[in-house]
């Protein structure tokens, strides 16, 4: 899909770029226990121009993770608390009325961040949701007569609490898309909560120090988008995706009455720069299959819509994909 390619070059130039890797982990490991597959989602997330939305009970460190990665690479960071009486404007910004000058002044956001995160998004109207998720998909915002682009990189991670919807406005499917993936964080183990206790109860609060600039996650961002990635796993992306459209064409009939809607080409997409970014964690300059397979469940997971049949066998998306994965030839 990238044409001809030096794959030797392309390793090599992925080793010179691999430190913007080690030092975001270095850093996260410093004030986050366990977590690795959150720390590596954000960095996934990020590598591909994306954003990430969080599905877990409070106190699972979700705040802390995106807080902490705007200390590591020294960028804009700000937060907002998602409630039902926000307003649109108070999520991109608006125009005030100066005295002193006697006109309008335009007072920007918290959208205009480098990192931001919506945390709760699921607590707010869908006029607030759709400020901020039009502000991700066109990276820019429009004020009165004046239209800002958003700075660059530019992530946003959304976080929703599973178990308690009392109040809450669920994201249109069409919304939930422009998010490249959503994870599920669990709990931690008991060796790693027993740590994470030890380290509370000391008060001493880890100081992060700025390792990156921006500038680093511009640059590795470019290398990611060199990643070369066969046609063969590019048909196996599609294979994927259409498995989910079209499950008994796939060999997968007993799954058409679970499936109420399959992944978008946007699914595709995603799964492609999911994809280049795991490679480039591995240290890689092509995409494996077991890349894909790797990232299949977050990128697809919110793009897969269920029946009232498979709710009320129990049966989740994830488990959907896992039987896709089984079932498709890897190439």
């Amino acid at each position: 899909m990238n044409g001809t390619v030096d794959i030797r070059e392309l390793n090599d130039l992925i080793a010179s770029k691999s430190g913007v890797v080690d030092m975001v982990r270095q850093g996260m490991n410093q004030s986050i226990v366990g977590q690795k597959h959150l720390i590596d989602s954000l960095l996934i997330a990020l590598l591909s121009n994306g954003h990430i939305l969080l599905e877990g009970v409070p106190g699972l460190a979700k705040t802390l993770a995106i807080k902490t990665l705007s200390s590591i690479v020294d960028a804009k960071y700000s937060r907002i608390q998602f409630t039902p009486d926000l307003l649109p404007a108070d999520v991109v910004g608006t125009m005030m009325y100066s005295a002193q000058k006697e006109s309008f002044q335009i007072k920007k956001g918290p959208v205009f961040a480098n990192f931001v995160l919506a945390d709760e998004i699921n607590r707010a109207p869908a006029k607030v949701q759709s400020a901020l998720l039009e502000a991700m998909q066109e990276r820019q915002v429009t004020i009165g007569d004046e239209t800002f682009t958003l700075d660059n990189p530019f992530l946003v991670m959304a976080t929703q609490n599973p178990i308690e919807q009392e109040g809450t406005y669920m994201l249109p499917e069409a919304q939930v898309d422009r998010f490249l993936l959503k994870v599920l964080v669990s709990y931690p183990s008991k060796e790693e909560e027993k740590l994470i206790v030890s380290q509370n109860i000391r008060r001493s609060s880890t100081q992060i120090r700025p390792l990156l600039k921006p500038s680093d996650i511009l640059e590795a961002q470019q290398v990611v988008e060199q990643i070369y990635i066969d046609d063969k796993i590019g048909q196996y992306i599609v294979d994927i995706v259409d498995a989910t459209r079209h499950p008994e064409k796939n060999g997968l009939a007993d799954l058409a009455g679970l499936i109420a809607y399959g992944g978008s080409p946007r699914a595709s997409i995603g799964l492609a720069l999911a994809s280049r970014s795991y490679a480039f964690l591995k240290g890689r300059g092509y995409v494996l299959p077991e890349d894909v397979r790797a990232i299949c469940h977050d990128v697809l997971r919110h793009r897969i819509g269920i029946t009232y049949e498979a709710e009320a066998n129990n049966i989740t998306s994830d488990e959907i994909i896992s039987n896709i994965l089984d079932k498709i030839i890897v190439p």
